[in-house]
């Protein structure tokens, strides 16, 4: 028997609409995702052996980033690590999946902009605005409670 709690699957989902469709992004950007690692050796092996490489020079004993595409990366971090930019422990990533998503943007004024449009529309804003003078950083957590970071950095700042 059906409850309104978990509704039966014999009717067909309804599409969703689509207000802005297309095959490639309306404004360019870069996404960085950041996942907790109970061991970054052994995680690092192991993406090694699935052909993904790696920038050293965002790389040490707490991290590590891993190139995913060309606008695309994977910070792999260990877990005390990544607390420190959630604010909040690492739960189990079997029994309660946590997911950071941090996001580039051109300018630090589109980081503010950013976080109070999510804020505005039901979001909660995450921990408070970080600025160490070549970045600068805020965070919310979406409807579903991931944690985005949007960040602004200098590009002079980046080596390379």
């Amino acid at each position: 028997m059906a409850t309104t709690d978990h509704p039966t699957t014999d009717a067909p989902a309804a599409v969703p609409e689509l207000r802005n469709a297309g095959t490639a992004p309306a404004t360019r950007r870069k996404l960085f995702l950041n996942l907790p690692v109970a061991d970054l050796q052994r995680t690092i092996r192991f993406f090694e052996a699935l052909g993904f490489t790696f920038d050293p020079h965002f790389t040490d004993a707490k991290a590590t980033c891993m190139l995913v595409g060309d606008d695309a990366y994977c910070m792999l971090l260990t877990r005390p690590f990544f607390e420190t930019f959630s604010g909040r422990p690492v739960g189990d990533p079997v029994a309660q999946p946590y997911l950071s998503l941090a996001l580039a943007l051109d300018a630090r004024a589109d980081v503010d902009a950013m976080v109070e449009r999510a804020i505005a529309h039901g979001g909660e804003a995450a921990g408070e605005a970080m600025d160490h003078g070549f970045m600068y950083q805020r965070g919310f957590r979406d409807l579903d409670g991931y944690h985005w970071d949007p960040f602004w950095m200098d590009p002079a700042a980046i080596p390379g």
